[in-house]
């Protein structure tokens, strides 16, 4: 069992690429599996402070000695991932795409535009969904990453490579996307969902790995959930960024925006439901809790346990209401930081 895979416990943009990168380096891992469409931007900070933000590649591309894959399970938007390739600078022996990946065409973009999915659901109009839904029609028209010239470089058969690294004992990491309330399978909230399970068995699927191979789950939650601007659907206990920076003590503005579309994010205070259904279904040995400092600002990027006491306060009161341990809080962009040592 050499395979973890990292799962959001809410709504998506819990911090699942800087806790992808993280365990990466912790495990030692030898690869990271990015599964799904470009429908999500994950980010991470480099040693020397540059922010990345990917939409398709893991957030472990800007570590040269990592190998990146884009399984079976992967939808591509070929224009954004040759940019992403270009700023993280990650060469052919570092990127393996599997053959059967699905390109995403211009003409599944203005499919999902011409349907008001935006306006219906908080779509961010990527192209995925309308991918997802060609595969399963099983039709003529569909390209694949073999068919597309430009990705000849990285193309071979993932399936093969990720069981070669299993049998030879080495670490992979699945960074799955989104979160587990978005699943339009497993959570109560269809239609405001996106078109692909958000689970961690899902994510296994996607990227041609078996049950039998994982070690970990790690799910990522955050102390304020949030959800994609407009009517993306139900946020139990929403507030606002303002209500947010004030409670904190934060002298700056909190409000963030979307990785995908730069939309402002919706925000709420924690409500323990979904992370619960979550935990039910994913089963996670490992979770982690991001955006802390929102809740004391005083903590901001600290990597030192203890914490100030509405801190520690806040996680025993989480991990109560979800009837499990917190294993690791996130201060910050750029830290994590297990909650025992």
């Amino acid at each position: 069992m050499s395979v973890s895979v990292v799962v959001g416990g809410q709504f998506g943009s819990e911090g699942k690429g800087k806790v992808s990168y993280y365990f990466a380096q912790k495990l030692k891992a030898t690869a990271v599996v990015r599964v799904g469409g470009t429908n999500s931007g994950h980010t991470v900070i480099s040693k020397d402070g540059v922010e990345y933000i990917f939409r398709i590649l893991p957030t472990a591309a800007i570590d040269p000695g990592i190998t990146c894959i884009l399984p079976s399970g992967s939808y591509i938007d070929t224009k954004i991932l040759l940019s992403e390739i270009k700023v993280s600078g990650i060469l052919p022996e570092n990127l393996k795409i599997d053959s059967h990946a699905v390109i995403i065409d211009q003409s599944m973009i203005n499919e999902e535009s011409q349907s008001n999915l935006r306006e219906k659901i908080g779509s961010t109009l990527s192209g995925t969904g309308a991918a997802v839904i060609r595969r399963l029609r099983r039709i003529d028209g569909l390209t694949f990453a073999k068919d597309c010239n430009a990705l000849s470089p990285y193309i071979t058969d993932t399936k093969t490579l990720m069981r070669g690294f299993l049998n030879d004992k080495k670490h992979i990491i699945i960074e799955g996307t989104q979160g587990f309330g978005l699943s339009p399978i497993n959570s109560i909230y269809h239609p405001y969902c996106t078109s692909r399970d958000t689970t961690a068995a899902g994510f296994l699927m996607e990227a041609g790995l078996s049950p039998f191979d994982v070690e970990n789950v790690i799910m990522v939650i955050r102390a304020h959930p949030i959800r994609v601007g407009g009517k993306s659907g139900t946020l139990p206990n929403e507030t606002d960024w303002e209500s947010i920076k004030k409670s904190s003590g934060s002298t700056i503005n909190l409000t963030e925006y979307t990785s995908a579309t730069n939309r402002i994010r919706r925000v709420a205070e924690f409500d323990a439901e979904v992370v619960k259904a979550a935990v039910q279904v994913n089963k996670p040995n490992i979770i982690v809790l991001n955006h802390v400092d929102y809740i004391d600002y005083s903590c901001h990027n600290s990597d030192r346990m203890p914490m100030p006491t509405t801190v520690e306060d806040f996680v025993k009161e989480i991990s109560a209401k979800i009837d499990n341990g917190i294993d690791y809080i996130g201060t910050g962009k750029t830290t994590i930081i297990p909650t025992r040592r």
